[in-house]
């Protein structure tokens, strides 16, 4: 889906504080992580990919995951997702977070185009608080420094244009504590790291349907 809106993405620069950030990250490293799966991947045991699949996968995505769903986390960030919704104009209607998805990318390991939004509503999920919803505000915590690694930049390009020449690189998300919220539909992509290790919290916010 595309709608027109003014902004691709809003930022807050260096909100969280210090402490925060290295909270979460020790919090999201006790966790046991898995491969990161995406698209026609989601549904299957990360575990029990197939050589092909795993290589499949790999063209798209290639980085670690642990799901955080604690309350103090959610109660930081929402804030500034209301701020931003309001400030940006998008003004969407939603009403449930999905758990949080934290992320580690190491040497090489990235993530290429792609939205966060589905073609259709959720359906049958064992969550009944996603059932009927889409996924309409994503929200990237950064919570690793930019001198604590090298790449792994975060990238948009507005509306459905898939062009390199109008690749939007968000600079605002090289500062630790640094959040950045938009629309999930927009496509977006974090470069290979080249150094170092990236660590990111991602949180998709569900709505209903747009009318």
């Amino acid at each position: 889906m595309t709608l027109n809106s003014k902004y691709s993405y809003w930022y807050f620069k260096n909100v969280l504080t210090e402490k925060f950030c290295n909270d979460v990250i020790k919090r999201g490293n006790s966790e046991k992580e898995s491969l990161a799966l995406t698209g026609d991947f989601e549904h299957k045991d990360p575990e029990a990919l197939s050589n092909k699949d795993y290589n499949d996968l790999k063209k798209l995505r290639d980085s670690r995951i642990a799901w955080l769903s604690d309350h103090w986390i959610y109660a930081h960030i929402h804030p500034y997702l209301n701020e931003a919704n309001k400030n940006a104009g998008w003004n969407y209607q939603w009403d449930y977070s999905e758990a949080c998805q934290f992320t580690k990318y190491k040497l090489n390991q990235y993530y290429g185009w792609h939205k966060d939004d589905w073609e259709k509503a959720y359906e049958n999920s064992n969550n009944l608080n996603y059932n009927g919803k889409v996924r309409k505000l994503s929200i990237s915590v950064q919570l690793s420094d930019c001198s604590e690694y090298e790449g792994g930049e975060l990238e948009f390009q507005p509306r459905d244009v898939q062009d390199p020449n109008h690749t939007i690189a968000c600079t605002e998300a090289q500062t630790k504590g640094s959040i950045i919220i938009f629309p999930s539909y927009v496509w977006h992509r974090v470069k290979p790291v080249t150094k170092g290790t990236r660590y990111s919290l991602v949180i998709w916010n569900l709505g209903r349907p747009y009318m």
